[in-house]
This record gives C-alpha cells, structure tokens and sequence, in this order.
C-alpha cells in the first residue's frame, strides 16, 4: 500500500492524518447531523401542551429544541444505536494525535492554538444556540416578538445541544497540558496495553470503560445533566469519555502506525466478524435495556456495546477508506465547521416541517439532507475567508 494514499493533511494544523481515521471523524460528523435531525421523531417524549419555553425545556420533550407528532420506531432505533457509541468514539479519535502535537509544539504553543481551534468555534455556538431554540419558543405558542423570546430565554437553563463535546474537549486538553508537565515512563504501560493486539486491548477498553461507567451510572442516569453557566456535561458518561480519549492519546504516543489502527492490520482484515459481532451486541444491549430492572447489567452491555461497535467502524474504514476521494476530503476539510453550526439548521428545518403532512421517516430525510448540504456549502464559503479555515 502507497503511504500516500492513505494519508490526508489536516487543514488547520498541517498535521499528517491517517486516511480512514480522517474519513472515520467526518463521518460521525455525519451522524451527528444525522441524530439530531432524528430526535424530533423519537418515540420517547410524550404529547405536551407546554405553553412557554421554560415549561417546555424543563420536560421530556427537552432532548430536541423541535418536536414533531410523527414519531418513528426506526428512527428510534437508529438514534439509539448513534448514542451507544458514536461520540465515545469521537473522543478516541479526537486524542489520537494529541501527544505527538503536545511534543512537536511544546505545552504553550498546543494550548493557545487548541484554545483558538475550540475556544472561537464555543463562542460561535453560545451566540447560535438562542436562534436554536427560538424555534421551540415558536412551538410553544410564542408570537409576541424577539423581546419575549429573550426574556423567557434568559429565565431558563441554558440547553446544551452539541456545543458540550467542544467545551469537554477543552477541559480534557487543559488537564492534558497540566498534566504533560510529568515525566511519565509508558514503557510498561505499552507492554500492558498489547496496543498492537485488538483482542486484549478491546478487554482492557471494556474493563476501564465499565470501572469509569458502572459505579457513577448508579448516582446519575442518562437524563441527568450538570449545568455550569452555558455549559452542560452528562455525568453518568464523563470518565467513560475520559477513557476513550486517553485511549485516543495512548494510541498516539505509541505511534499508529505501530498499531492495529492502520490498513491491513488484524482489525482491518477481520471487519466481518467485528461488524456482525456490533450488531449482535447492540440488539442484546437493547432488549437488556427493555427487560432487565439490573442497572449493573444494563450498565454492562451498554458499555460493551460501545466498545464493539467503535472497533467494527474502525475495522470497516481500516479496510475499506484507504484510498483518497476529492468529495471526501472536501467533507472532512468542513465537517468540523459543520458540527459547530448545523444544529441551528436542524432546528429551523425541523420547525418548517412540523405542519407538513408527510411521515417521519421522510421529514427525516429532508432535515438531514438539507442540513448536511447546507452547512456543508455554508462552511465551505466561510472558510474563504482569511485565517477562519485554521480554526474550522
């Protein structure tokens, strides 16, 4: 295999990216464009008849600004399958190259530009997010102007929505250079980690995850979020994210090319096997979900789910994107961009659609694709503009 073609340059940074790695983060990018466009249409909340937006965001029905009456089982299950391991896995990703940036820059010059790369998009967002949920104050019956909708918005804790991966990012890469300031010996803790053998690092992945995720989930469950100003973060799943982006690192600071994270390798030639072993685990995880009083067990496959189903789309796109696609790269290039401005779009898309007589599954595809298109092309155009595209 032509190293060059499985290597893609980062836009921001010049950092040499893995090509499947870089394909694997914009398409959960992807997905969680694709997720958000499918809460509006999940199962879960039940009929309101909220009449403001404090009454509304203090409900159920709070896991989307928009909620429609069409509801799908499918996207239901779709959603639920995002959730059990798509943003885990994206910290994962997001620490790959963390240490090998940390040692080329020095502890300063990595945290201003990590300060720039994710402190200006955070920004970004916090200005977004009451456009976000001026949509929900539309579906609550609000109809006397900005001035209400800010005076109602300003009463209420302010709802996450996707901003919260960036501000934990940002915590996690603080505690990150904090903490590189240490003279730490990972010989023997390479020697453990069997970073070359997905088998025995999988069980170690899945025993961390449930040390960090089992015992906290006991406390916290999935609905409980701590409010810190404009930030949120989900308890019950911090230290399971904790985990994956230290395993992200760990990876990095071994060298990937050492591991089982590069083309051809025994993940890669075994992506059938770890495909059919994600579903199977998933639907387990599932019906353990619906049937099962047992937190510890549902705790269990959850976590287990998650680590299975983060090895098949690493083994699929190991063996699968190799090769460099214009179209792909474009995507990758903007879909961080995209994460910072697509969940405003959902939102207003979603809302447009409310009185169309059309079922879910297909206001879904309108949402999605449209959103995914739009802010795609809208990122594109932004980052013309000069020094946007070394932030996004």
């Amino acid at each position: 295999m032509n190293k060059a073609k499985t290597i893609s340059s980062a836009h921001a940074s010049g950092t040499q990216y893995n090509t499947p790695i870089a394909y694997l983060r914009a398409f959960i990018i992807v997905l969680v464009v694709a997720q958000h466009a499918a809460m509006p249409y999940h199962i879960i909340p039940p009929q309101s008849n909220a009449s403001s937006l404090s009454e509304y965001l203090q409900s159920i029905r709070a896991i989307s600004p928009v909620i429609d009456e069409q509801r799908s089982d499918m996207l239901s299950l779709f959603a639920s399958f995002n959730d059990n391991f798509f943003m885990a896995l994206l910290f994962l990703l997001s620490g790959l190259f963390v240490w090998n940036s940390l040692q080329r820059k020095g502890r300063f010059i990595y945290f201003r530009e990590r300060l720039i790369r994710l402190g200006l998009p955070l920004a970004v967002m916090v200005i977004l997010r009451p456009l976000t949920y001026y949509m929900t104050y539309l579906q609550t019956g609000g109809n006397s102007g900005l001035s209400d909708f800010w005076q109602q918005w300003s009463l209420v804790e302010w709802r996450g929505g996707p901003i919260w991966f960036i501000e934990l990012l940002l915590v996690f890469d603080i505690i990150v250079v904090l903490a590189a300031g240490m003279k730490v010996n990972m010989s023997g803790l390479f020697k453990t980690m069997q970073p070359f053998q997905p088998v025995k690092f999988f069980m170690l992945l899945v025993l961390l995850s449930a040390v960090a995720y089992i015992p906290i989930s006991a406390i916290f469950d999935s609905f409980f979020w701590l409010q810190v100003g404009p930030a949120q973060i989900q308890i019950n799943r911090l230290f399971l994210y904790a985990v994956y982006f230290l395993a992200g690192i760990f990876f990095g600071a071994y060298g990937i090319e050492r591991t089982f994270l590069v083309p051809n390798s025994k993940l890669a030639r075994r992506w059938i096997i770890w495909t059919v072993a994600a579903l199977v685990t998933f639907l387990i995880s599932v019906i353990i979900s619906i049937s099962s009083a047992n937190e510890i067990l549902i705790g269990f496959f959850y976590i287990f789910s998650c680590a299975t189903i983060s090895f098949a789309f690493l083994a699929i796109f190991l063996r699968f994107a190799q090769r460099q696609r214009r179209i792909f790269d474009s995507f990758f290039h903007n879909s961080y961009g995209v994460y910072v401005i697509h969940y405003g779009v959902v939102s207003c898309l979603s809302y447009a659609l409310l009185g169309a007589q059309l079922p879910a599954m297909a206001k879904w595809s309108i949402v999605f694709t449209s959103a995914l298109v739009l802010c795609w092309g809208a990122v594109a155009v932004i980052r013309r503009i000069p020094g946007v595209g070394r932030v996004i």
